[in-house]
């Protein structure tokens, strides 16, 4: 099972995997958010995996959620 891990200080949420990292980085003031996976670990979910972590996050601490890019966007609009 892949673990999602809370960098709060580096503002971004993690999966390590095969000796890759896929992210979701996120800006509290900026009203931003970016993933990125990296090539070798595509086509596993892992993206899905940390935005929905990601978002959960977010509202358990009672924050505005804006989507900056299409593939957050989606999930938002799904609600």
């Amino acid at each position: 099972m892949t673990e999602v891990i809370h960098l709060a200080d580096e503002s971004r949420f993690v999966i390590n995997l095969d000796g890759a990292q896929a992210v979701l980085a996120y800006e509290l003031y900026d009203d931003s958010c970016n993933t990125y996976v990296p090539p070798e670990l595509r086509g596993k979910g892992l993206a899905e995996k940390l935005v929905r972590h990601g978002l959960q996050w977010a509202k358990a601490a009672d924050y505005k959620i804006e989507a900056s890019c299409w593939y957050v966007e989606k999930f938002l609009t799904k609600a």
